[in-house]
């Protein structure tokens, strides 16, 4: 992914200001703004559920060893 410096920003703004005007420009940034925030939080709300569900997979899987572990124990002591 290539990386974006501080020349190729005042580039775009510059661009921006010119394409869009004084006046439009600081309502298009409020604009994407929103849009980032609202992608940040559900990108945050999916990482979230993907670590609840590998979390109870995680849980779920020691139960299952140590109940293979208690019948191991109660076979050898039989």
């Amino acid at each position: 992914m290539p990386q974006i410096g501080w020349l190729e920003i005042l580039a775009i703004v510059i661009i921006a200001i010119l394409v869009l005007g004084p006046k439009e420009f600081p309502i298009a940034l409020k604009k994407i703004g929103s849009y980032f925030g609202k992608l940040k939080n559900t990108l945050s709300n999916f990482q979230r559920e993907v670590n609840s569900v590998t979390e109870n997979i995680d849980i779920e899987k020691d139960i299952i060893d140590k109940k293979n572990i208690i019948k191991k124990d109660d076979k050898e002591n039989e």
